[in-house]
């Protein structure tokens, strides 16, 4: 996981903060699945790139637990789907 990229376990979610502004994925960990539920980037960050670097943060955890990634998110499919080297990681 990037060193950007937190993950906050009380909250069920994985955090990216940019200037005082955070990107989120709400996560559950279901078997050896990584279930992605929503993910979300604060007003001032849309546009900027976070919540995909987040997502990538997100894959490269799931790869190094050895986990697939269900995304039940339209944001978190559709990034998984563009970037071909995760599609492994699609459930």
């Amino acid at each position: 996981m990037g060193s950007a990229i937190r993950d906050n376990a009380a909250g069920h979610r994985f955090e990216l903060e940019r200037s005082g502004h955070l990107a989120f994925a709400n996560y559950e960990r279901r078997g050896s699945s990584l279930v992605i539920r929503h993910v979300e980037a604060a007003l001032p960050l849309r546009g900027t790139g976070a919540a995909g670097e987040l997502m990538q943060g997100v894959a490269e955890l799931a790869r190094a637990e050895g986990r697939k990634i269900t995304p039940l998110c339209g944001y978190a499919y559709a990034w998984l789907r563009r970037h071909k080297e995760y599609h492994d990681l699609l459930s």
